[in-house]
């Protein structure tokens, strides 16, 4: 079979990686250091899907999620707009 033309996979979190964190950091009361977003990270359900898929299912929910090699420094900067 030709892949030629199939779309790439990608990572995708289930539940996004994002609500994940926002979760963890509400339930702890506190920020997230950044062993812990590693350690969520590492633990979540992840699956592998079509990046068109992907960029539509981040489409519908209104945002892209966090990159998990970089999750940390991208976590640092969007939490100040989801926390308070």
């Amino acid at each position: 079979m030709d892949r030629a033309g199939e779309d790439d996979l990608v990572i995708e979190f289930v539940p996004p990686l994002i609500a994940l964190l926002l979760a963890a950091e509400r339930s702890k009361g506190g920020p997230l250091t950044e062993e812990e977003v590693i350690e969520i990270r590492d633990g979540a359900t992840c699956i592998r899907s079509p990046k068109s898929l992907s960029e539509a299912m981040a489409e519908q929910r209104g945002y892209t999620d966090l990159d998990p090699e970089r999750c940390w420094e991208q976590w640092r900067s969007v939490r100040t707009e989801l926390v308070e």
